[in-house]
């Protein structure tokens, strides 16, 4: 009953779909998932592959991003929904300029998305728009990140109402209306950031 009071206050219906879920555990090392596929917005090679990792939450295998660009995305591109969550296990492990990971909602294409992230440079969560290849900032918020460890990343949207929740705790709630259709969902990472993911789940409404 508290949970479904707090959805009604916010403006959003509790997620009642069952979720769908990936490990990357049973996917070629070396390959993207498939469904997936891989890029960047803006400039850059960013390097995307399931890779094995004995820190994996669900063993043995993650999805890594081991090269450099403006912003590097992967996506699954075999789902698109414009109303439920996105969620990802993520691990910062290097990068001078940043250590980030995020998750991707409503992808048109690599000019098209929202994105939430959270960065262990900077100890802070943020949300975007992205447009005409253009990211936007809605609004970030200081937060605790951790380097080379793992965090559950979750983004919640409705209509225009968006949550993102970072290890449990709700950081940010936004309305916005700059991207109304549906998309794929999928992950992110910034400039340098060496990013590692696992048990990508997500659900339409």
């Amino acid at each position: 009953m508290r949970n479904f009071i707090l959805w009604f206050s916010l403006g959003l219906a509790p997620m009642t779909a069952i979720a769908q879920n990936e490990s990357f555990d049973t996917v070629p090392v070396g390959t993207l998932p498939p469904g997936w596929e891989a890029g960047v917005t803006g400039m850059g090679s960013p390097k995307w592959a399931v890779v094995a990792d004995p820190t994996a939450p669900s063993k043995p295998n993650v999805l890594k991003q081991s090269g450099a660009g403006t912003y590097p995305w992967a996506v699954k591109k075999d789902v698109s929904f414009a109303d439920g969550f996105v969620e990802t296990k993520f691990k910062p492990v290097s990068g001078k300029q940043d250590q980030a990971g995020g998750v991707v909602w409503r992808w048109k294409d690599a000019k098209t998305y929202y994105v939430a992230r959270a960065n262990a440079n900077e100890n802070n969560v943020s949300l975007y728009y992205t447009k005409q290849g253009i990211r936007t900032t809605i609004k970030y918020v200081d937060a605790p990140v951790a380097g080379n460890a793992w965090h559950t990343l979750r983004a919640e949207f409705s209509g225009t109402r968006i949550r993102v929740i970072l290890d449990g705790k709700l950081w940010i709630v936004e309305d916005d209306t700059h991207i109304k259709e549906a998309g794929a969902v999928g992950v992110w990472t910034k400039a340098d950031s060496v990013t590692l993911f696992d048990d990508f789940s997500y659900s339409m409404k």
